[in-house]
């Protein structure tokens, strides 16, 4: 693991390269937005486009050419498990949220941390269409567009200020009654970091998101004074050679508390 001397060395240099690469990679998505793009599925039902190659490859040619000796984790990338013997690692999401990107529809972003051992130390979202600009260092809080940012405090459950699978938020409810939730974020990583900004309470992922859809929407909501962690309450880790992950939630501290307690004595079958 990365100890502290390492990671305040490189901090600076790294911020200033990651905010600057991240904003370029979010320029040349939105420049193919809504063209004509070659796409395909991966997998099972992933869609990929020329556009998320194309991020991916600007996002590799300028993170590892001046960093290379860290670790590579992209979703559009070959694995290659040297990046597990690596002290620091780049995660990267080239395009977050690519079914509503290719669908015309606004809620994508470009997603990118550094991981010290598992944990984000550095983290950068950019949601290039409402020129949203997300960043966080650790412990040194996170920003909108250069402005603080913070989780909403309390323990209260309005539903119509959360977001994710609805099955899920609905174990939330004291009773029967059909709930009415904050409307879909194509987008894990800004759905996340929308408890960041404040504008939602809580947040869920439904399970088998991956490292780069959450790694740096993690250190975001985390220097935001909110928790993400799994729904037991464990901590999430980065850079394993599994990088899925079961159900997640994000929320400011308390209310992340109160529902972690309500899964501890009601877990999901």
């Amino acid at each position: 693991m990365a100890d502290a001397d390492t990671i305040d060395n490189t901090s600076a240099r790294d911020a200033a390269l990651l905010t600057d690469t991240v904003r370029e990679a979010g320029a040349l998505a939105l420049s193919l937005f809504r063209t004509e793009l070659k796409n395909w599925t991966k997998g099972v039902s992933s869609p990929v486009s020329e556009a998320d190659i194309a991020v991916n490859d600007l996002l590799e040619r300028r993170l590892r050419a001046a960093t290379p000796d860290y670790g590579w984790l992209s979703e559009e990338s070959v694995d290659d498990e040297q990046r597990l013997g690596k002290p620091l690692v780049w995660i990267v999401d080239p395009i977050d949220g690519t079914r509503g990107y290719l669908a015309g529809r606004e809620d994508w972003c470009v997603s990118v941390a550094l991981v010290a051992g598992a944990t984000p130390v550095l983290a950068a979202v950019f949601a290039p269409v409402g020129e949203e600009f997300f960043f966080a260092a650790r412990g040194q809080g996170a920003t909108l567009n250069d402005v603080a940012v913070s989780a909403t405090a309390g323990t209260e459950l309005d539903f119509s200020r959360m977001a994710g699978p609805k099955p899920l938020v609905q174990r939330l409810s004291p009773s029967a009654e059909e709930i009415t939730l904050f409307p879909r974020i194509g987008s894990l990583a800004l759905r996340l970091c929308r408890v960041a900004q404040g504008s939602l309470d809580a947040a869920f992922a439904g399970g088998q998101s991956r490292d780069w859809d959450l790694a740096a929407a993690n250190l975001i909501v985390q220097e935001a004074n909110g928790r993400m962690t799994a729904l037991s309450g464990d901590t999430i880790e980065y850079n394993r050679r599994e990088v899925a992950h079961g159900v997640l939630v994000a929320a400011g501290h308390d209310r992340h508390a109160r529902i972690v307690e309500h899964f501890r004595n009601r877990p999901l079958p």
